[in-house]
């Protein structure tokens, strides 16, 4: 087959051969310093790179050329995102699964997990304690299961959570992490207004692929890499990509993640909202150590890095999979969205007991508060967000696009990230979080360029103090 990024066909868009020969280009150009140099002056232009250019960077072991491409993507993702750190929490509500995938504890054969769904009075309770935190944006994750996790279930549950209002607390948006599905059943997503539609490819290597799905509807390599497709042709304009490392071979993964943002970018003129970066952790009946692919901390770094200068207008997600550690490195490198206090368990924000965790996908590394967390944030000079205005002004998709490359995120994220950050601590922040970002905030507000839109900021802010909520440009 030939590469053809417009394509609708897996095989054509993410092309096995193409990918090969973006490896052995690389392979051969990552000494080549004029070449690499060149890569870098166009990184330096914002526009991004193409998967061959960005693989030249990922290659290359030059010391002072990748502190080059370090502190470009930091400045890119400051450009593009601010000092911004969006929040958001994934919500387990089913572990039954119909899959055999070999690296996770939700698969078919694996008879001794806690087999847990939801009921809609327990979503309504989990919700709650989400709510107690302080979060304004999940992540739904559920199994692949045509029976217990049908559709119809899954818009229920969101129909639940959008319903809950407890205190002050609100979700505001619905990010949906399910399996594959059909233009019908997006639709039907985007009709029960869910943000971003997630789906991790896992392995962009089709032999591989089959090898790790070995039965069940995931082992379709074709169906499941062509579903953003389906999800933008019903609609959904917000799509997130992301890739399990650890599976394959980092360069052939990274090489074919750029391969599918370019295909969105080509097919439908807007490419992904976001891309997670997530790496294989010991689950139930996992063991990471049995995956040869596996990749180390300063690999991890790189490839954040590569991501962010060639795709600059994307989010970029790394969970509590990582350790504090991790991701405070990946924060400097382009990272601007993270989860926090998080559970991979089914009802484990309720229950939060050992018997809970029991169910769950994955270990968690950063097991810190939230409000551990966003003081965290803070200290390091990051505004911890819990916006969803553009969602909820309908700034989706090209829309969300054209402000993000525009770089207008100063008059319009900015304040957005500010207000929701007050909400935040005068809500739920400790006294020593509530001080941190009192003074954050006061220093932050300044920087917004238009004078006009700070004045209102500023209003809305002292609005907050008196107990209203909820304001967005």
């Amino acid at each position: 087959m030939l590469y053809d990024p417009k394509s609708h066909k897996a095989e054509e868009f993410i092309n096995h051969e193409e990918v090969l020969a973006s490896l052995d280009y690389a392979e051969k150009n990552k000494h080549n310093v004029e070449l690499i140099d060149q890569i870098i002056a166009k990184a330096k232009l914002r526009k991004g790179l193409s998967h061959r250019e960005a693989a030249v960077l990922l290659d290359c072991d030059i010391e002072e050329k990748n502190q080059e491409i370090y502190a470009l993507a930091e400045q890119i993702k400051k450009d593009f995102y601010g000092n911004r750190i969006v929040f958001f929490a994934p919500l387990y509500l089913s572990n039954y699964c119909v899959n055999g995938c070999v690296y996770c504890p939700y698969h078919l054969k694996n008879k001794h997990i806690p087999r847990k769904k939801l009921s809609q009075d327990e979503i309504r309770r989990e919700v709650i304690a989400l709510q107690d935190m302080g979060h304004k944006r999940l992540a739904i994750e559920c199994g692949e299961h045509p029976v217990e996790n049908p559709i119809e279930y899954i818009l229920e549950s969101i129909k639940t959570i959008y319903s809950i209002k407890h205190k002050n607390g609100a979700i505001r948006r619905v990010n949906v992490n399910i399996a594959a599905t059909t233009v019908e059943n997006y639709r039907k997503l985007k009709d029960a207004g869910i943000g971003t539609y997630i789906l991790f490819q896992e392995t962009y290597h089709k032999e591989s692929y089959e090898i790790l799905h070995p039965s069940g509807p995931k082992h379709d390599y074709c169906y499941h890499t062509e579903a953003m497709d389906r999800a933008m042709e019903g609609g959904i304009d917000d799509v997130g990509l992301g890739v399990l490392f650890g599976l394959e071979r980092y360069r052939y993964e990274f090489s074919a993640l750029l391969m599918h943002a370019e295909h969105l970018e080509a097919a439908f003129g807007v490419g992904p909202h976001t891309i997670s970066v997530p790496r294989i952790r010991a689950a139930d009946d996992i063991d990471p150590s049995t995956f040869k692919n596996g990749i180390d901390d300063d690999q991890f770094a790189k490839i954040v890095a590569c991501i962010r200068v060639a795709v600059p207008y994307t989010g970029m997600i790394v969970s509590t999979r990582e350790s504090q550690k991790t991701r405070e490195r990946v924060l400097h490198l382009g990272i601007s969205q993270i989860s926090g206090a998080s559970k991979t368990s089914v009802g484990g924000y309720a229950d939060n007991t050992p018997e809970a965790e029991e169910s769950a996908q994955f270990d968690v590394n950063d097991r810190r508060t939230l409000d551990e967390v966003a003081r965290w944030l803070m200290e390091m000079g990051y505004i911890p967000s819990f916006c969803t205005a553009c969602y909820r002004e309908g700034r989706t998709g090209d829309r969300f696009m054209a402000l993000c490359k525009s770089q207008q995120i100063l008059n319009c994220c900015h304040p957005n990230a500010l207000m929701t950050l007050k909400e935040y601590l005068m809500d739920y922040a400790t006294p020593e979080t509530r001080a941190i970002g009192e003074k954050l905030i006061a220093q932050e507000i300044e920087k917004v360029p238009s004078e006009k839109i700070r004045e209102i900021a500023k209003r809305h802010l002292q609005e907050i103090e008196n107990g209203q909520r909820d304001f967005r440009f």
